[in-house]
């Protein structure tokens, strides 16, 4: 079979979490359970956001479109793995698994950039509070998403583009739930020597650029923290840093944990229950944080709803 042919592979199958048929329904209402928290939490924010006019500022802004990606990084995933529970089905069509894995890495890269302008927007607002608004006005803030959108897009373009170049025999099991790239990968008949090349380089650009950008703004902000006199001032400085912090420490906590416990186990089917860490629990929780220890989305809530 040549490369980039895929006329005699017509469907991957997922192997899920269990292949027991009594784990079957538990699964199935557990994950529907959380995805539906997850986009009802996140909507919620979205709403909250749009709907005060006290809440029309850069960082909100940033959170709402966290929330957006949140659902949509969900909705790559969850829907496909509960379909085939309830129909007693692996498959996965090679188009389908292609398109599953484009728009997952997308948002996946997407939450990376978006937790570091979060980051950058706190480092500006604590450390230069009285150009706060001059610095991140709203030309500033739309291009900072949108350049965070079209690297993203880009990258996952070129990296579902290459699986496409790759030939496949006849092993088409992923040990996954769902189309996780480095899995699909692992299954080719072909040289795989520039796909593990270009992955681990745009893994460690991409995701490390990020990080290392919420590392230097985080010394930055604590810098100017210490140099507070009061403490009043310093908790009231801290507070609006915990939350983002909270959701930075689940993505990359988790996602970290995953590849790492992946590497020192070599067990496919540990890495997928690992995975629903960052693929599925941060998004849910996401909402909570922000609006549990957030004062002004509560506000707006109770504004929505009438209370």
């Amino acid at each position: 079979m040549g490369p980039g042919n895929d006329t005699l592979i017509s469907e991957f199958l997922l192997l899920g979490f269990s292949e027991e048929p009594a784990l079957q329904p538990l699964v199935f209402g557990l994950f529907i359970c959380m995805y539906l928290i997850t986009v009802l939490g996140n909507l919620l924010i979205i709403l909250a956001v749009s709907s005060d006019s006290h809440l029309h500022t850069p960082m909100y802004f940033f959170l709402s479109n966290l929330s957006l990606v949140d659902i949509c990084f969900i909705s790559t995933t969850v829907p496909k793995m509960l379909w085939n529970i309830q129909t007693q089905s692996k498959a996965i069509t090679f188009k389908g698994c292609i398109t599953q894995m484009y728009f997952f890495l997308l948002f996946g890269g997407l939450d990376d950039f978006l937790l570091a302008v979060m980051a950058y927007d706190r480092y500006v607002a604590i450390c230069h509070p009285l150009h706060y608004m001059v610095i991140m006005n709203p030309w500033l803030c739309g291009l900072l998403v949108l350049m965070s959108w079209i690297t993203s897009a880009l990258q996952s373009l070129l990296e579902s583009l290459m699986v496409l170049l790759l030939s496949f025999c006849t092993d088409l099991e992923i040990p996954h739930f769902f189309c996780e790239l480095k899995e699909v990968v692992q299954l080719a008949s072909s040289d795989t020597f520039l796909n593990n090349m270009v992955m681990y380089f745009i893994t460690v650009l991409l995701g490390g650029a990020p990080l290392a950008g919420i590392l230097y703004s985080y010394s930055k902000i604590v810098s100017s923290i210490r140099a507070i006199p009061s403490a009043q001032g310093k908790y009231k400085a801290f507070s609006t840093c915990a939350s983002h912090l909270w959701v930075v420490f689940l993505f990359y906590g988790t996602g970290i944990g995953v590849y790492l416990s992946s590497a020192a186990t070599h067990s496919s089917h540990s890495s997928a229950a690992a995975s629903v860490m960052y693929t599925v629990v941060t998004p849910m929780l996401n909402p909570f944080i922000y609006s549990l220890r957030n004062k002004d989305i509560k506000r707006a809530l109770k504004r929505f709803f009438g209370m």
